[in-house]
């Protein structure tokens, strides 16, 4: 699927700005990345309430925490993710896991994973992920949730790399502070350490994202994208010379990956560890260019 301004948006093209949305191999100054968001991004949720009744049934909830937690998506989902809402959620977040116990938080994204991220995934969000790895790219997911959680659908996903949030650990519990925020301007600066560590030429490189607050992060690259914007992002797209994109499908990767095995050729595989069930690995074959 190649994204070009002017193709079809709901086949997640570039409706208008910058043309070069389209992965390329051969010679550049440094590696090229593509740095996508997550939630409302890849995934058409937001991945830290995505397991709310894993950790319900873990004891790890309570029915009022969920109803509080299911309030705060909601305001997140229908309100621009801006930074209002956005840091909303994180402090209704970082109050409820205080005194979790670091492992059973891990136990319960793996063995729920698929059942609570699986249905959400955007069709034109794997599909770009895998033109991405086609073309040599390296993809990093960047989200301000929990590393834990972002980690194992990095992993499903195929992605080289992860930018996350990481909580305060004290004796393998949750203290409620955190140590790094990937949010704003973290983002941002996050990326160019990446790319200091990794050779990238950011101004080769790509960003996606759904939110205003990841403004910073479109503008580390030479090609930003907006993902179904609202107004204010729109607006800022138009701005700042940034391509827009229009994710319509969130379907199973299971069901995305049987049409990508006809008509890429691209085999994905799934392997669930043994013990905790740990999801270690469910990867896109990458065919890299020379």
């Amino acid at each position: 699927m190649v994204h070009d301004a002017g193709h079809d948006a709901g086949q997640s093209a570039a409706a208008d700005g910058d043309p070069e949305r389209t992965p390329r191999s051969g010679p550049r100054v440094g590696r090229t990345a593509a740095f996508f968001d997550l939630d409302k991004t890849i995934i058409a949720t937001s991945s830290a309430t995505a397991f709310s009744r894993g950790f319900l049934a873990e004891g790890l909830l309570t029915r009022r925490n969920v109803l509080r937690t299911a309030v705060a998506q909601f305001l997140y989902l229908v309100g621009g993710a801006d930074e209002v809402q956005t840091e909303r959620l994180r402090a209704n977040l970082s109050r409820t896991v205080a005194g979790w116990p670091v492992s059973q938080v891990s136990q319960v994204v793996a063995e729920t994973l698929h059942q609570a991220i699986d249905p959400t995934v955007y069709a034109e969000a794997v599909a770009l992920i895998e033109e991405h790895h086609a073309a040599g790219h390296d993809v990093v997911i960047v989200s301000a949730s929990g590393s834990e959680i972002v980690e194992p659908i990095a992993a499903v996903l195929g992605a080289d790399h992860v930018v996350a949030t990481r909580m305060q650990v004290v004796e393998g519990r949750y203290t409620g502070e955190i140590d790094f925020y990937a949010y704003g301007e973290n983002k941002a600066v996050a990326i160019r350490d990446l790319a200091d560590r990794h050779g990238y030429d950011l101004a080769a490189s790509f960003a996606d994202s759904d939110s205003i607050t990841d403004a910073p992060m479109l503008a580390a690259v030479g090609h930003g994208f907006a993902v179904n914007p609202d107004r204010t992002l729109r607006r800022a797209a138009l701005e700042q010379g940034w391509g827009t994109l229009t994710f319509r499908r969130p379907v199973p990767l299971f069901d995305f990956d049987r049409e990508a095995r006809v008509t890429t050729g691209v085999l994905v595989g799934l392997a669930v560890a043994a013990g905790v069930a740990w999801w270690t690995v469910r990867r896109v074959r990458r065919a890299r260019a020379a």
